[in-house]
């Protein structure tokens, strides 16, 4: 297991930068933490690091909200708070977005655990009283 901190929201960009150079080939992040805890905040400044040109925002009704980079790639923003069954995972291919080789940033894992593919990176961002985040990479 390996914590990255965030002291400061100024401090993200270099956060994400450090999360992205050490999990360099990692494609599949799954992102675990109370609601309030910064989970979309990161996952924007992860995008940001890849340079995505699309505006970045949380998926919460769209369910998988698709972005682009200044290349071309692909990255994919999901987040699973609504999904009520696992089925509804099934019916949207979920499991034909992991095998892009794309970046999967998925908020609320926990409803969809059991569909998660081996080469997931587990993280779990926690908020601490005085307002820091400790990422928890696993």
């Amino acid at each position: 297991m390996e914590r990255l901190f965030i002291q400061h929201l100024k401090n993200l960009p270099d956060t994400a930068r450090s999360f992205l150079e050490k999990n360099p080939d990692k494609r599949i992040f799954a992102f675990y933490g109370d609601l309030g805890a910064g989970k979309t905040t990161f996952i924007k400044a992860l995008c940001n690091e890849l340079n995505v040109i699309d505006i970045v925002s949380s998926p919460t009704f769209s369910i998988i909200n698709e972005y682009q980079n200044e290349t071309g790639m692909t990255i994919y923003h999901m987040d699973f708070y609504r999904l009520e069954k696992l089925d509804e995972a099934y019916e949207i291919g979920l499991e034909d977005y992991f095998e892009t080789n794309s970046y999967c940033f998925i908020e609320w894992p926990e409803k969809i655990d059991e569909l998660l593919p081996t080469q997931t990176t587990y993280v779990k961002i926690s908020q601490n009283q005085d307002e820091t985040r400790v990422l928890e990479i696993f």
